[in-house]
Formats: structure tokens, C-alpha cells, sequence
């Protein structure tokens, strides 16, 4: 049964329309992402789902008697009560019981019967209307999201932006609803936060459309991907990696089929202009009617192409010396409680190295000390290399000044920059037109994080610092980021929780694991491996003597790992009979395996060759003029483009059969 249907919805600002035609529908258990660049409508199509705005075009339904819970990015809370209040503010009537409650336990303080039986019959309504069964669910809910018990009696107006964030969050999920609505809901969240939360969402029967641009988390919790554009809307049932393959098979058919319609109709409109008035008169006014009624297939809409052209190039900086920073005995207190203490960090050129842990663990304060900006009472010592040119990327976007151009902010780094060179680098940012005249105040999160990353650019740079760079950077942004900094010469330390981006970057991990801080060689993915097999974690690098400091650069980029086939065993005495029949029995099923291969090798001979004549009888037909059958055209290239991959797939498995054979024979041989 269907929860939410979408049919035509259309929105737009004056002349600039949004999107249009958007039609969709969401069932229980459903989990539906929502992609798109920054800018193209995402959370406008949630308020409007949310009934916050009114569409221009179509309709949005849903179900009767259905709880909806709508998280959106402004984090919009009580401005009064305690967190405890605010997530059980779904549920008026236990709120109301439990004011009473509170009231009966404040007044039971005078020790009369009348005030004590009140507490009596207060605490028995609230008891059997499940307000203790619901406050301990609250509780688990919360401690997941960072509140302790104890956080649960603060005042709103205490929490910090990110907690505000989290307890958005959490209040949205405590009504247990039947639709909910995801704006970008991994904002402020840690890894292993973030890994319940897709355990949680996953487990729930609730229909979720979700916009985020945190693709591990897309791919993890969505099996449908929905594609925004301006007048396209896309549905794939597919988590998002696979979604991002197939579009690019669609797109490229789509412009094929309006490649060889538009070479059509020019073919034809030449025939018609060279005969209209000749002896094939009737040919030509036959085929103008043709033209007339034939339907028109446009060029396919790119959503992702202009998000694309963002160009994060690192301009050429000197070398830095082998030794960039010799961390010793960092240790850091905030608010009376110790982050860390005896960190040391030996960071060597070219290493990029991704600082990850809990929120509140101190990640953005060691990255601070590593980068010269610790406070005072900070203790330890970072010595740095020579020839260094340092840049830092602050994810509260300090760097930026609200009252400035984006032209402005450019020119206060490069003053030699007139204002059109100005606009000229900042278009490769995707800044256009007037939006490199106005102020920054009125940029978006996306805007602003692509403005600071423009300034950290414009000058030499062989030593990053950046603390969550890819903070409101849409999916292409952070991929084309991604890319820039894995071939960035110089060294990286960074903060994320982007687990994509951390293992597409980092080449170690630090990690603030079990109270301690410690360092993993290899990527996230790496990370998460030797967390899953305790007995192969690398020692941690805090206190390394000045021999393990010495150790080759590529040695302290991998981990070395020992498998079952290279531990060395203890020699065996003389072969029972029992061995002998066990050998020869293992003979017996390699060879059949060999010869099971050779078997397999002459059947993808054979399939290889019978595919490539079908392959060359249909690109013959894909020539031949279709005659307006658009239809049939499409097929016939859909045919061919699964008969392609199909050889592609035979060939692989011929080459890697081939390379296996030939390995074995080598093995006989030698």
C-alpha cells in the first residue's frame, strides 16, 4: 500500500524553474535516496512533500493518519525546555502526565498525605501509560546520538550547533513514524554514529526518502536512487554506486538515439528541399508529413555536468624535505577533561594522513596543535621540516569574511588579480555571472566551503590541514576533491567522517580508539579490516623509538600482514600411507580441475566468436536507416549494447582462465 504519491510536482522561483513532472511513490519499508547538485531543488521538494510549501504543478498525497517526520538541515527546535522535553515532544499527552508527575514530586516535599497520594496517582497514570517504557527507549536512542543521562536534564538553549543537530535528529526518530523525510541527516555525526544510524533506519518498517551527498551511506541504507533535474526525473532501483554506472549507459544510448534522429530528419529535410518542386514531388510532400508527425526525442538532460566542472587544481610548490613534522608528547585538555596526551606523529612527504574518532575525542584540536593554532596550555612539540608552505581549511569556514565578494575574498589573497581574473578562477568553483558579486552572507553551505577551498588554492601549497573539507560540498565536488588530493604531491592531514573520501585519500589513519590515539597503515577500508582481525592491528606509533622513525617510507605505508600460506611450519617426518593416498587423491582433483578449465576455455572460444559475427551482423543494422521507427532502433541498440558486455564479460573470464593455465603449466614444469 502505498504511503506517498508524488504525480507532476513542478516548482519554481519566477522564471527560474526548479524541476517539473516529478512523480514518484513511496510503500512501507521503502528507502528511497534523492540525489542531485547543490542548488537543484533537493529540499525544496521535501517541504514540499511536508506540506511547508504549495507546488506551481501536480499533487502530493499522503496517506491518511500517517506520522510524518521531516529532519531537515536548520536543526529548528524549542527555543525553552531540556533535551528529555524536547524528544518526547511527539508525545503531548505522556508530556503532559509527566509535568504532572513533576509537579506531584516537588510538592510531596511537605510530607502531607494529600500531597503524597497525589504523587501516588501521578506516577501510577504515567507508569501505565508507558511513559517509563518510552523514556528508556529515549535514553538508548539518545546515548547513541552522544546524550548521557545526565544530558538528558540540560536546557536546550546550552547545546552547541552540532548537538542541536543530533537531537533534531533523534526527536524526528522517537515517534517511530510511518514516512520520514531526510535532509542531509549525517551533518555532525561521527562514523560510528553514523554506522548505527544506517543499522537503525535500515531495521525500521517506515517508508524514507533521503537526501545526503555521504555516498557509503546511500549505497548502505537506499536500494532506490531518484535523479533530480531541472525537467527530468529520474527513478533507478539501484543503491547509489550502481545508479551512478547505470545513468552513464542510459545517457549515452539517449544521445545516440537523438544523434541519429537528428541525422534523420536533416537527411530527410535535405531530400524534401532538393525535390519539392521536382519530379519526386510526392516522395518529398510524404515525407514532410512524416516529419510533421513525428515525435521528437531530445537530447538527454545531464543533472551532474556543470556540478562536474568544479576544478580543484593545487598550484605547483616547491619540495618540502623528507621530514615535514616530528610530533612528540602532544597532550590537550579542554574544559577540565583530557582529549589526548603523549601523541606522537612522525609525518614524512607525500604521506596523507585522515585523523577520525567520536565527536567531542579532541580530532580538531590535535589537528590545530599539529598545524601551529593549539592554544597556550597545550603541551608537546612540533618541529617542522624545511621549505614548508602551509594552508589550513577551518570547517566552520572562518577564513571567510560574510560582508565580502567572493571577488573580494579572492583579491584579499591575490591582490595582483583584477576583478575578471578574479571571476575567471572563481569559475572554475562554479561561480557564474553575479554570483561572484554577492556578498557571502547570502551563500549556501556548498558556496561557502567551495569559496574557502578557491582561497586555500590560490597560493603554493606542500602541507594541507583541512578539517572537514568536504562539509556541503555535493557528491561530484567531493569526488573531483578526492581525486585532487590523491595525486597532491605535497603531505595532507585531515579530519573527516567521509568514509569514501577517507579511504579514496588517506594513505594512514589515526584514529582515537579505546581512549588512546593510534595509527593504521593504509586507507579506511584498511582500518576497518585490522579492527575486524585484532590479532594483525599494527602497533600503535606513540612512543616509536628512533629506529622504527627510520624505517622506509613505503615500509610505513602498508601494513604487512602474514597468511595462512606464509607462516613458516615445523619440517614433518617420512610421509605415512594415509599422506601418500591424500596426495594422490589431491593430484587427481587438480588435474580434473585443469582439464575442467581447458573444457571451459574451448566453450568461450567457441561463444567469443559467434558473438563477434552477431556483433558485426547488428552494428551493420544500426546503420541502416531506421525510417522513423525509433522504437525499434532503441531495441535494437539496447540488444546490442547486452551483447557487448556479455563478450566483454566472455573475454575476461578467457584471459583470466588462459593466464591460470599457462601459471599451472609453468608450475608442472619447473
Amino acid at each position: 500500500m502505498t504511503v506517498l504519491q508524488v504525480s507532476g510536482l513542478g516548482f519554481g522561483y519566477g522564471a527560474n524553474q526548479l524541476f517539473q513532472g516529478v512523480t514518484f511513490s513511496l510503500a512501507p519499508g521503502e528507502r528511497a535516496a534523492l540525489v542531485a547538485p547543490n542548488g537543484a531543488g533537493k529540499s525544496t521538494l521535501m517541504r514540499l512533500i511536508a506540506r511547508e510549501l504549495v507546488p506551481d504543478a501536480g499533487s502530493v498525497v499522503i496517506k491518511r493518519g500517517t506520522r510524518v517526520a521531516y529532519v531537515r538541515q536548520s536543526h529548528e527546535l524549542p527555543k525553552v525546555g531540556t533535551v528529555l522535553e524536547a524528544f518526547l515532544s511527539g508525545f503531548d499527552e505522556l508530556l503532559s502526565l509527566r509535568k504532572e508527575l513533576d509537579e506531584a514530586s516537588h510538592a510531596a516535599a511537605s510530607g502531607t498525605k494529600q500531597a503524597l497520594d497525589r504523587l501516588a496517582n501521578a506516577t501510577d497514570k504515567y507508569h501505565l501509560a508507558g511513559g517509563d517504557a518510552l523514556e528508556r527507549r529515549v535514553e538508548m536512542l539518545a546515548a547513541h546520538l552522544g546524550f548521557s543521562h545526565e544530558d538528558m536534564g540540560r536546557a536546550l538553549g546550552s547545546l552547541s550547533g552540532g548537538e542541536r543537530g543530533r537531537l533534531h535528529l533523534g526527536v524526528a526518530l522517537a515517534n517511530t513514524p510511518d514516512l520520514i523525510l531526510l535532509d542531509e541527516p549525517t551533518n555532525h555525526l561521527d562514523i560510528e554514529t553514523i554506522a548505527w544510524l544506517e543499522r537503525h533506519l535500515a531495521a525500521l518498517p517506515s517508508a524514507m526518502l533521503v537526501v545526503s551527498h555521504d555516498r557509503a551511506f546511500l549505497d548502505a541504507l537506499c536500494p532506490i536512487t531518484m535523479e533530480l533535474g531541472r525537467r527530468s526525473f529520474r527513478v533507478y532501483p539501484l543503491a547509489y554506486s550502481q545508479y551512478a554506472e547505470a545513468r552513464e549507459e542510459d545517457l549515452e544510448r539517449e544521445r545516440e538515439l537523438a544523434e541519429r534522429q537528428e541525422a534523420f530528419v536533416a537527411k530527410t529535410e535535405e531530400f524534401i528541399r532538393r525535390n519539392i518542386a521536382g519530379q519526386k514531388t510526392k516522395q518529398a510532400q510524404s515525407r514532410r508529413k512524416m516529419l510533421d508527425k513525428l515525435e521528437t526525442v531530445d537530447r538527454p538532460e545531464d543533472v551532474w555536468a556543470r556540478a562536474e566542472k568544479v576544478a580543484f587544481r593545487f598550484v605547483q610548490a616547491p619540495r618540502s624535505g623528507d621530514i615535514v613534522l616530528d610530533a612528540r608528547g602532544l597532550a590537550a585538555e579542554r574544559g577540565g577533561r583530557q582529549l589526548f596526551s603523549g601523541f606522537e606523529l612522525l609525518l614524512r612527504r607525500g604521506e596523507r594522513i585522515g585523523i577520525l574518532g567520536p565527536n567531542g575525542c579532541g580530532k580538531s584540536t590535535l589537528l590545530k596543535i599539529l598545524a601551529g593554532r593549539g592554544a597556550e596550555e597545550d603541551q608537546g612539540e612540533v618541529k617542522r621540516g624545511t621549505n614548508l608552505c602551509e594552508g589550513y581549511f577551518d570547517q566552520h569556514l572562518g577564513s571567510l569574511d560574510p560582508n565580502k565578494t567572493a571577488v573580494e575574498e579572492i583579491r584579499s589573497v591575490r591582490g595582483d588579480m583584477n576583478v575578471d581574473a578574479a571571476r575567471q578562477y572563481l569559475a572554475r568553483f562554479r561561480f557564474y555571472g553575479d554570483d561572484t558579486l554577492r556578498k557571502v552572507e547570502g551563500f549556501s553551505g556548498g558556496e561557502r566551503s567551495r569559496l574557502a577551498l578557491a582561497k586555500l588554492l590560490l597560493e603554493p601549497r606542500n602541507l594541507l590541514f583541512l578539517d572537514e573539507p568536504t562539509n556541503h560540498l555535493d557528491i561530484p565536488a567531493a569526488e573531483i576533491l578526492e581525486e585532487a588530493l590523491a595525486s597532491f604531491e605535497g603531505s595532507v592531514v585531515l579530519v573527516s567522517h567521509d568514509r569514501r573520501f577517507l579511504d579514496a585519500v588517506t594513505t594512514r589513519i589515526c584514529a582515537f580508539h579505546g581512549g588512546k590515539i593510534e595509527l593504521f597503515p593504509g586507507g579506511y577500508r584498511d582500518f576497518q579490516a585490522s579492527l575486524s582481525r585484532p590479532s594483525t592491528l599494527p602497533e600503535e606509533d606513540d612512543g616509536a623509538d628512533e629506529d622504527a622513525r627510520a624505517q622506509d617510507d613505503g615500509r610505513a605505508k602498508r601494513a604487512v600482514k602474514r597468511s595462512a600460506s606464509t607462516v613458516v611450519t615445523q619440517a614433518k617426518g617420512p610421509e605415512s600411507p594415509l599422506d601418500k593416498k591424500r596426495a594422490f587423491e589431491a593430484e587427481k582433483a587438480a588435474s580434473r580441475a585443469i582439464e575442467r578449465k581447458r573444457k571451459r576455455v574451448k566453450e568461450l572460444e567457441e561463444e567469443i566468436a559467434k558473438g563477434e559475427a552477431e556483433l558485426g551482423q547488428m552494428r551493420e543494422g544500426l546503420k541502416q536507416d531506421p525510417g522513423g521507427d525509433w522504437e525499434k532502433l532503441a531495441k535494437m541498440v539496447s540488444e546490442e549494447q547486452a551483447l557487448a558486455r556479455r563478450m566483454d564479460t566472455a573475454m575476461t573470464e578467457w584471459m583470466t582462465l588462459g593466464e591460470e593455465l599457462a601459471a599451472e603449466d609453468v608450475g608442472r614444469t619447473a
